[in-house]
């Protein structure tokens, strides 16, 4: 079995909220990504959706929290460095995996200085992370177990502790359960399968 991947906070759906800084507006929305092309969806859609805005800034990490191999960022016109970095900043440091981030701005007539636009792309990320709905990333896997009808309750028994759930059940010559369960469990559940069953039963990864 391959090597399991590793559980990681993830935001559980779309959010976004909205500050005002000098009179100027900065809506912040941040949802998952599974790589840097649903980041880019998800940047393009928020300038479809805000195309009259000053600036659209962005950043994105995919992977496990903290992640720097497969990140991006911009700041869309803003001076170098006033937003795009200190959103990835913000994302590296809030324990989550797979995420994105886009800031859309409307330049209120007060110019804040870049060391005011950092900290108001700053709060903007941060409110809306302090808000956000969060899930778990979980790599799941499925298996085909087939076994003697004796051991149906021994079995069910079991499944709990390692977060598997049955997904079909067929009885005929020998009982075949399809079981979904994180792929980090698979191979205890193996081994204690082995056991249960006397190495009789037939362990298949789908």
């Amino acid at each position: 079995m391959s090597s399991p991947a590793p559980r990681y906070p993830i935001a559980a759906q779309r959010s976004r909220c909205e500050i005002e800084v000098e009179r100027s507006r900065f809506i912040a929305t941040l949802q998952e990504v599974c790589s840097a092309e649903d980041a880019q969806a998800f940047v393009a859609e928020l300038k479809a959706e805000f195309p009259d805005a000053s600036h659209n800034c962005w950043a994105y990490l995919v992977g496990p929290p903290g992640s720097s191999d497969r990140i991006g960022l911009s700041d869309d016109g803003e001076p170098h460095g006033v937003a795009g970095r200190p959103l990835l900043t913000c994302l590296q440091h809030s324990g989550l995996g797979d995420i994105a981030v886009v800031v859309t701005r409307y330049f209120g007539g007060i110019k804040l200085g870049k060391g005011g636009m950092v900290k108001a792309y700053t709060l903007a990320v941060q409110t809306a992370l302090d808000q956000l709905p969060r899930a778990e990333r979980v790599d799941w896997c499925e298996l085909r177990v087939t076994f003697d009808y004796a051991l149906v309750t021994p079995l069910e028994r079991r499944l709990m502790e390692f977060e598997a759930e049955p997904l079909a059940t067929d009885y005929a010559e020998k009982v075949s359960f399809r079981l979904r369960l994180p792929r980090e469990r698979a191979e205890e559940f193996r081994q204690i399968f082995e056991d249960l069953t006397a190495g009789q039963g037939s362990l298949r990864v789908l």
